[in-house]
């Protein structure tokens, strides 16, 4: 009985890898714009689908960073200046498109431009500091979403939005982990209005890369800046000792991130060009064996699990 259960399990995980190697063979001149190409994971993936002949649309945040691009790929890729948290620049970022996509329409629209920071402990924190996470991780995202659907149903193509293995479970303070949870959330919205129109929207959920969102000065930086703003009542709860201990929790931050940062393009490429994507794709060992079965734990276990480490407030119990 349990040879029969290990073979038709094989046979399920076979059939599983065989579907999902189909790649598509018209991929040739098909229009794909990614968001946040400056540098990192959109960096990477603007240059893996220029050299696949695809048609690169790279929206980048700084006329340098477009600049730079341009240098490394092939002339059919164009990039365009965009601000997803300024509506006005997204509008003309969208008409740029259309008025090079015409009729074939846009077979990808990839949603990766983030920020992380900041993500000091809340208390230290004010609105603002939420809202500069906020507004470009899920407002502009879902603001350029809005302006380029049209483009995509018109191929009847794909969407992928950049999610967090941190979207499944807040592992951080500030803005980061809400940003993410609501990625989830519109992009699951999408998906079951797009299905009508043959659009699959896939999330990926990588866990911690050493790109520029986990860049350790900037990180710590924004911990000090927070810090010496914070109320007074707040800075003697949580103590001296609490602040540079958060410090020290930054620097090691270096030591847990995974460096092999073209694991997560890749994964993008799959979810654009495979004929079966999945839905969600779980990127890194930290995030297929850590956090996505953290999210599966009863809340106790995983609430012991990720504050055992933490350090301890000078009022704390």
């Amino acid at each position: 009985m349990w040879l029969h259960l290990l073979v038709v399990l094989g046979l399920i995980l076979l059939y599983r890898w065989y579907r999902q190697s189909l790649i598509l063979d018209n991929l040739v001149d098909k229009y794909v714009f990614i968001t946040g190409c400056d540098t990192g994971f959109g960096n990477i993936l603007a240059k893996n689908l220029d050299r696949r002949g695809i048609r690169v649309l790279a929206a980048c945040l700084t006329d340098k960073g477009a600049e730079n691009l341009k240098k490394e790929v092939s002339s059919r890729l164009q990039t365009v200046i965009l601000d997803v948290t300024d509506s006005e620049s997204v509008r003309n970022a969208a008409k740029w498109v259309s008025s090079i996509v015409g009729d074939k329409g846009l077979w990808g629209l990839v949603n990766n431009a983030g920020v992380s920071i900041p993500c000091s402990p809340d208390e230290w924190m004010i609105k603002e500091d939420y809202s500069k996470v906020i507004d470009i991780n899920l407002l502009g995202m879902i603001d350029v979403t809005i302006n380029f659907l049209s483009f995509v149903r018109k191929a009847r193509g794909r969407v992928v939005n950049m999610s967090s293995s941190v979207g499944r479970i807040a592992i951080t303070s500030g803005a980061y982990c809400i940003s993410k949870y609501g990625v989830e959330a519109f992009s699951d919205s999408v998906r079951r209005q797009m299905k009508p129109f043959n659009v699959k929207v896939a999330i990926i959920e990588p866990g911690g890369f050493g790109t520029q969102i986990t860049n350790i000065d900037a990180l710590k930086a924004d911990i000090s800046r927070t810090w010496k703003s914070a109320p007074e009542e707040v800075k003697r709860d949580y103590g001296e000792d609490f602040f540079k201990e958060s410090l020290k929790a930054a620097d090691a931050v270096k030591y847990i991130t995974n460096q092999n940062i073209h694991l997560v393009p890749q994964t993008v490429e799959h979810a654009l060009t495979a004929v079966y994507p999945w839905t969600r794709y779980s990127v890194g060992w930290d995030a297929k064996l850590i956090f996505l079965p953290l999210s599966y734990f009863p809340t106790f276990i995983t609430d012991f699990i990720l504050t055992i480490s933490q350090p301890k407030p000078a009022q704390s119990m």
